[in-house]
Protein backbone atom coordinates (compact mmCIF):
# COMPACT_ATOMS: atom_id res chain seq x y z
CA UNK A 1 0.00 0.00 0.00
CA UNK A 2 1.24 3.63 -0.87
CA UNK A 3 1.29 6.25 1.31
CA UNK A 4 -2.10 9.04 0.29
CA UNK A 5 -0.63 12.31 -1.20
CA UNK A 6 0.79 15.03 0.60
CA UNK A 7 0.67 12.07 3.63
CA UNK A 8 3.40 12.80 6.45
CA UNK A 9 5.23 9.58 7.27
CA UNK A 10 6.20 9.26 10.73
CA UNK A 11 10.35 8.60 11.19
CA UNK A 12 11.37 5.38 12.00
CA UNK A 13 12.30 4.55 15.73
CA UNK A 14 15.28 3.40 17.25
CA UNK A 15 15.26 0.02 18.04
CA UNK A 16 14.61 -0.20 21.91
CA UNK A 17 13.75 -3.74 22.67
CA UNK A 18 16.95 -5.49 21.90
CA UNK A 19 18.66 -4.89 25.18
CA UNK A 20 22.00 -4.02 23.74
CA UNK A 21 22.23 -0.50 23.87
CA UNK A 22 22.50 0.28 27.33
CA UNK A 23 25.19 -2.30 28.39
CA UNK A 24 27.23 -1.22 25.22
CA UNK A 25 26.98 2.01 26.61
CA UNK A 26 27.86 1.55 30.34
CA UNK A 27 30.57 -0.77 28.74
CA UNK A 28 31.99 1.84 26.87
CA UNK A 29 32.01 4.57 29.62
CA UNK A 30 32.54 2.02 32.51
CA UNK A 31 35.44 1.03 30.01
CA UNK A 32 37.24 4.43 29.68
CA UNK A 33 36.57 5.94 32.91
CA UNK A 34 37.60 2.85 34.98
CA UNK A 35 41.25 2.43 32.81
CA UNK A 36 41.69 6.37 32.47
CA UNK A 37 41.48 6.69 36.28
CA UNK A 38 43.51 3.26 36.82
CA UNK A 39 46.13 4.41 34.80
CA UNK A 40 46.34 8.42 36.59
CA UNK A 41 45.97 6.63 39.66
CA UNK A 42 49.34 4.06 39.28
CA UNK A 43 50.81 6.92 37.38
CA UNK A 44 50.41 9.65 40.16
CA UNK A 45 52.37 7.35 42.01
CA UNK A 46 55.46 7.70 39.94
CA UNK A 47 55.41 3.81 38.63
CA UNK A 48 57.15 3.14 35.02
CA UNK A 49 55.63 2.80 31.58
CA UNK A 50 55.87 -0.67 31.89
CA UNK A 51 53.92 -0.88 34.88
CA UNK A 52 51.15 1.41 33.56
CA UNK A 53 50.87 -0.39 30.45
CA UNK A 54 50.81 -3.94 32.46
CA UNK A 55 47.77 -2.31 34.82
CA UNK A 56 46.02 -1.19 32.27
CA UNK A 57 45.39 -4.33 30.27
CA UNK A 58 44.79 -5.89 33.86
CA UNK A 59 42.15 -3.34 34.49
CA UNK A 60 40.64 -4.12 30.98
CA UNK A 61 40.66 -8.09 31.54
CA UNK A 62 39.42 -8.31 35.06
CA UNK A 63 37.07 -5.10 34.20
CA UNK A 64 35.28 -6.65 30.47
CA UNK A 65 34.93 -10.27 32.10
CA UNK A 66 33.23 -8.74 35.41
CA UNK A 67 30.93 -6.01 33.18
CA UNK A 68 29.91 -9.58 30.84
CA UNK A 69 29.41 -11.57 33.79
CA UNK A 70 27.11 -8.72 35.79
CA UNK A 71 25.31 -8.10 32.33
CA UNK A 72 24.23 -11.42 32.09
CA UNK A 73 23.09 -12.17 35.82
CA UNK A 74 21.32 -8.98 35.75
CA UNK A 75 19.48 -9.52 32.67
CA UNK A 76 18.95 -13.17 33.44
CA UNK A 77 17.75 -12.77 36.54
CA UNK A 78 15.26 -9.72 35.79
CA UNK A 79 13.91 -12.03 32.87
CA UNK A 80 13.34 -15.19 35.07
CA UNK A 81 11.31 -12.78 37.51
CA UNK A 82 9.16 -11.37 34.16
CA UNK A 83 8.03 -15.38 33.58
CA UNK A 84 7.58 -15.87 37.36
CA UNK A 85 4.90 -13.13 37.37
CA UNK A 86 3.51 -14.20 33.84
CA UNK A 87 3.22 -18.00 35.17
CA UNK A 88 1.61 -15.92 38.08
CA UNK A 89 -0.75 -14.39 36.23
CA UNK A 90 -1.34 -17.12 34.00
CA UNK A 91 -2.80 -19.58 36.73
CA UNK A 92 -5.09 -16.08 37.78
CA UNK A 93 -6.63 -15.89 34.27
CA UNK A 94 -7.19 -19.85 34.73
CA UNK A 95 -8.91 -19.96 37.92
CA UNK A 96 -10.69 -16.30 37.58
CA UNK A 97 -11.09 -14.86 34.04
CA UNK A 98 -14.31 -12.91 34.93
CA UNK A 99 -12.32 -11.22 37.67
CA UNK A 100 -9.25 -10.48 35.65
CA UNK A 101 -11.43 -9.04 32.86
CA UNK A 102 -12.96 -6.68 35.26
CA UNK A 103 -9.86 -5.68 36.40
CA UNK A 104 -8.51 -5.23 33.25
CA UNK A 105 -11.68 -3.41 32.11
CA UNK A 106 -11.34 -1.14 35.29
CA UNK A 107 -7.30 -0.19 34.43
CA UNK A 108 -8.50 0.63 30.86
CA UNK A 109 -11.89 3.01 32.62
CA UNK A 110 -9.25 5.06 34.63
CA UNK A 111 -7.91 6.15 31.60
CA UNK A 112 -10.81 7.50 30.17
CA UNK A 113 -12.59 4.40 28.10
CA UNK A 114 -15.87 4.19 28.60
CA UNK A 115 -17.16 1.31 31.04
CA UNK A 116 -18.78 -0.45 28.80
CA UNK A 117 -16.36 -0.48 25.78
CA UNK A 118 -13.93 -1.62 28.37
CA UNK A 119 -15.79 -4.36 29.75
CA UNK A 120 -16.68 -5.39 26.72
CA UNK A 121 -13.23 -5.55 24.82
CA UNK A 122 -11.62 -7.43 28.14
CA UNK A 123 -14.15 -9.77 27.73
CA UNK A 124 -13.72 -10.33 23.90
CA UNK A 125 -9.92 -10.21 24.79
CA UNK A 126 -10.68 -13.07 27.08
CA UNK A 127 -11.80 -15.78 24.74
CA UNK A 128 -8.04 -15.39 23.24
CA UNK A 129 -6.15 -16.59 26.50
CA UNK A 130 -2.67 -16.05 25.19
CA UNK A 131 -3.48 -12.31 23.86
CA UNK A 132 -5.20 -11.50 27.27
CA UNK A 133 -2.72 -12.84 29.14
CA UNK A 134 -0.19 -10.85 27.06
CA UNK A 135 -2.80 -7.86 27.69
CA UNK A 136 -2.22 -7.92 31.63
CA UNK A 137 0.91 -8.29 31.77
CA UNK A 138 1.40 -5.40 30.02
CA UNK A 139 -0.86 -3.25 32.45
CA UNK A 140 0.25 -5.00 35.37
CA UNK A 141 3.76 -5.75 34.91
CA UNK A 142 4.55 -2.36 32.65
CA UNK A 143 6.83 -5.42 30.18
CA UNK A 144 5.97 -6.81 27.03
CA UNK A 145 6.64 -10.74 28.01
CA UNK A 146 7.56 -11.38 24.50
CA UNK A 147 10.17 -8.94 24.11
CA UNK A 148 12.70 -9.03 27.02
CA UNK A 149 16.30 -8.74 26.33
CA UNK A 150 18.69 -11.75 25.09
CA UNK A 151 21.49 -11.99 28.39
CA UNK A 152 24.15 -13.04 25.53
CA UNK A 153 23.30 -9.75 24.26
CA UNK A 154 23.50 -7.56 27.11
CA UNK A 155 26.87 -9.66 28.13
CA UNK A 156 28.71 -9.51 24.52
CA UNK A 157 27.59 -5.69 24.51
CA UNK A 158 28.97 -5.06 27.64
CA UNK A 159 32.32 -7.04 27.19
CA UNK A 160 33.22 -5.89 24.09
CA UNK A 161 32.35 -1.83 24.52
CA UNK A 162 34.04 -2.01 28.01
CA UNK A 163 37.07 -3.87 26.18
CA UNK A 164 37.53 -1.22 23.78
CA UNK A 165 36.72 1.92 26.10
CA UNK A 166 39.71 0.38 28.22
CA UNK A 167 42.07 0.10 25.14
CA UNK A 168 41.98 4.15 24.77
CA UNK A 169 43.84 5.40 27.31
CA UNK A 170 46.55 2.96 26.50
CA UNK A 171 46.82 3.61 22.92
CA UNK A 172 49.58 6.24 23.15
CA UNK A 173 51.39 3.67 25.11
CA UNK A 174 51.41 1.44 22.92
CA UNK A 175 51.86 3.11 20.04
CA UNK A 176 55.65 4.43 21.67
CA UNK A 177 54.99 7.69 23.90
CA UNK A 178 55.67 7.58 27.79
CA UNK A 179 53.48 10.32 28.69
CA UNK A 180 50.73 9.83 30.90
CA UNK A 181 49.21 13.31 30.69
CA UNK A 182 48.86 12.48 27.04
CA UNK A 183 47.27 9.37 27.34
CA UNK A 184 44.51 10.88 29.93
CA UNK A 185 44.11 13.38 26.99
CA UNK A 186 43.72 10.69 24.62
CA UNK A 187 41.06 8.60 27.04
CA UNK A 188 39.48 12.66 27.64
CA UNK A 189 38.94 13.04 24.06
CA UNK A 190 37.31 9.68 23.83
CA UNK A 191 35.46 10.18 26.82
CA UNK A 192 34.30 13.50 25.20
CA UNK A 193 33.16 11.25 21.77
CA UNK A 194 31.53 8.73 23.02
CA UNK A 195 29.39 10.72 25.17
CA UNK A 196 28.33 12.57 21.95
CA UNK A 197 27.88 9.43 20.38
CA UNK A 198 24.94 8.24 22.46
CA UNK A 199 23.69 11.72 21.77
CA UNK A 200 22.23 9.82 18.44
CA UNK A 201 20.45 7.79 20.47
CA UNK A 202 18.76 10.08 22.82
CA UNK A 203 18.07 12.93 20.81
CA UNK A 204 19.96 15.14 23.45
CA UNK A 205 23.29 17.81 22.44
CA UNK A 206 25.71 16.04 21.33
CA UNK A 207 28.34 18.29 22.92
CA UNK A 208 26.27 18.76 26.10
CA UNK A 209 26.28 14.97 26.41
CA UNK A 210 30.15 14.55 25.13
CA UNK A 211 31.06 17.46 27.64
CA UNK A 212 29.20 15.90 30.46
CA UNK A 213 30.90 12.82 30.20
CA UNK A 214 34.30 14.51 29.97
CA UNK A 215 33.54 16.41 33.06
CA UNK A 216 32.48 12.85 35.04
CA UNK A 217 35.49 11.10 33.80
CA UNK A 218 37.54 14.08 34.69
CA UNK A 219 36.94 13.98 38.34
CA UNK A 220 37.17 10.09 38.62
CA UNK A 221 40.22 10.88 37.19
CA UNK A 222 41.71 13.70 39.33
CA UNK A 223 40.77 11.84 42.49
CA UNK A 224 42.91 8.59 41.71
CA UNK A 225 45.56 10.57 40.42
CA UNK A 226 45.69 12.61 43.57
CA UNK A 227 45.39 9.48 45.64
CA UNK A 228 48.53 8.43 43.92
CA UNK A 229 50.44 10.92 44.48
CA UNK A 230 49.55 10.91 48.13
CA UNK A 231 50.55 7.17 48.27
CA UNK A 232 53.56 7.75 45.99
CA UNK A 233 54.42 3.81 45.36
CA UNK A 234 56.85 4.58 42.88
CA UNK A 235 58.73 7.73 44.56
CA UNK A 236 59.21 9.89 41.39
CA UNK A 237 57.26 11.72 39.09
CA UNK A 238 55.09 10.81 35.51
CA UNK A 239 56.54 11.22 32.34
Amino acid sequence: MTDAPGAVREPHHADVSGGWLRPAVFGAMDGLVTNIALIAGVGGGGVSSHSIVLTGFAGLVAGAISMGLGEYTSVRSSNEQVAAEVAKERRELERHPEAEARELAETWVSRGVPRDVALQVAEALGRNPEEALRQHVREELGVDPDEQPSPWTAAISSFVCFSIGALVPLLTYLVGFTSLWLALGVGGVGLFVAGALVARYTNRSWWISGGRQLLLGALATAVTYLVGRVIGIGGGGIG
